[in-house]
């Protein structure tokens, strides 16, 4: 009961950090359970699937309601997202979690250089690089899909910086957008890691209702800050849980 209580508290915690940043929870659980609660790199991802999945579906939702997605660019991130995370994730579990550990950080390294660099630049040129085309929009979906499904983390928080540096997406609306692709990539990476026996199913499931509670509340608090400073938090998280896994290493 005890351990419980302590997973359902640690859900609410993360679907209130996944709502407020659009990616689901799993980034921040991910370092902390394999820091803290001694878990391995390919256990700890795979659990915190089983939160993930709610918590996107939710976050969605939410921000579906408060700023209509545009589902014709959505499709082809989210089509080909689908197609190519189950092919990540069955590399995942082949490999030393050491191996997969050290990678996470560095991605997590660049994608915070890259929304950084972003927010610099944003005051002087608000145009996009690059349309948004189903093309475009496609590749980006098969590359977020791969690397999300190999990290355990949901393919949105790779996509949340390309959608926001290159195709020059807002913060909210490229959160809401790489939601749509996170959703099912999040679902396939999970069957994947289940089959091949790297979910703890009760502290995921304690978690899962931990974050439905407050997923919603940190959709709310994201629409109450201001675009570069979300940006800004957004950075500083990434390189927290980055930190968090080197030192675990």
């Amino acid at each position: 009961m005890i351990n419980f209580a302590f997973d359902f508290l640690f859900g609410v915690l993360m679907g209130a950090l996944g709502g407020f940043f659009g990616i689901g929870g799993g980034l921040v659980a991910i370092p902390f359970m394999t820091l803290i609660l001694g878990l391995n790199q390919t256990m700890a991802q795979g659990t915190a699937l089983v939160m993930m999945v709610p918590n996107v579906a939710l976050a969605l939702w939410r921000y579906q309601q408060r700023s209509p997605i545009r589902w014709s660019h959505a499709f082809p991130l989210a089509a080909m997202g689908f197609i190519t995370a189950g092919i990540g994730a069955r590399a995942a579990v082949h490999l030393n979690p050491l191996y997969i550990r050290m990678g996470f950080a560095v991605l997590m390294l660049g994608l915070a250089a890259l929304t950084l660099l972003r927010n610099r630049i944003s005051h002087r040129d608000s145009k996009p690089k690059a349309q948004p085309s189903p093309l475009r929009l496609g590749a980006l979906g098969s590359g977020c899909g791969v690397l999300g499904g190999f990290f355990g983390v949901g393919a949105s928080v790779v996509a949340v910086p390309v959608l926001t540096g290159v195709f020059g997406l807002s913060q909210l609306a490229a959160q809401g957008m790489a939601l749509t692709l996170a959703l099912p990539s999040t679902v396939i990476t999970l069957a994947t890691y289940c089959w091949n026996g790297h979910v703890d199913w009760p502290m995921g499931l304690a978690m899962a209702l931990g974050g439905l509670l407050s997923v919603g509340w940190g959709v709310k608090w994201a629409y109450r800050v201001h675009e570069r400073h979300l940006r800004i938090l957004f950075a500083v998280f990434l390189v927290a849980s980055a930190t968090m896994l080197f030192i675990k290493g």
